[in-house]
């Protein structure tokens, strides 16, 4: 179940009333009615009943700084969070990660976190992907220059507990490195490529010569025994 579908439906909510929430002292919105509470709770609990998730996707931008986003349950009041979880367990933060990236990208580029796939089963909690951003520079052989961003990254599960008040959530933080990487496009010149075909052709020339013996060797020792059988 994707968590930010329970929050955009809670927030669709609140734009539909402008100048009617009453607000409490820990900074969420309650619904001017219990109607509308009921409601949103109830398409809350028909997402989960029918196993609903959500695609995230855009462009952040970003300060270079180090920093975090992340996905998670703060945007529902307790209110109706109480009303929909008995225990924070019940919260199931299961996620796909198809692309993921820093900045353009450039030919031969494999960011580490395209294709993650974190499911949970029986049990909740937190992830969070300690990210490096190393800046980049891709010359092409035009002599382009294309800025972006490659990254390393480590990950990190915590499994909640029962009497835990933290919602699970998947949190991204990053920080970037002070070096700059430089990557260039380059032709290989004619030499190059004889030195190259050369090597390929006394390798081949090479496995050759050793085959050709072992079979020697082994057609003299077949013909050998039979020699000595037949005597």
């Amino acid at each position: 179940m994707g968590s930010e579908y329970l929050s955009d439906l809670v927030e669709g909510e609140h734009k539909k009333h402008d100048h009617g929430e009453n607000h409490h002292n820990d900074g969420h919105f309650y619904h001017s009615s219990s109607k509308d509470l009921v409601k949103v709770v109830q398409e809350i609990k028909n997402a989960l009943r029918d196993e609903e998730g959500c695609r995230v996707f855009g462009v952040l931008d970003v300060e270079r700084v180090a920093g975090n986003f992340h996905i998670s349950m703060h945007g529902l009041s307790i209110v109706v969070a109480q009303q929909i979880f008995q225990s924070v367990k019940q919260v199931n933060v299961s996620h796909i990660i198809h692309d993921l990236s820093f900045g353009p990208k450039y030919p031969g580029i494999h960011n580490s976190l395209d294709g993650t796939a974190r499911i949970l089963h029986e049990t909740s909690g937190t992830f969070k992907y300690f990210i490096k951003v190393v800046p980049t520079e891709y010359r092409y052989r035009t002599g382009q220059v294309l800025p972006t961003n490659q990254f390393s990254v480590t990950e990190y599960f915590t499994s909640v507990k029962d009497h835990d008040n933290s919602w699970p959530a998947v949190y991204f933080l990053y920080d970037l490195s002070p070096i700059i990487v430089t990557i260039k496009e380059e032709r290989q010149n004619f030499t190059h490529f004889l030195t190259r075909l050369c090597a390929v052709l006394g390798g081949t020339f090479a496995v050759t010569g050793m085959l050709d013996r072992w079979m020697y060797r082994l057609l003299d020792f077949v013909k050998s025994s039979s020699h000595n059988m037949v005597r």
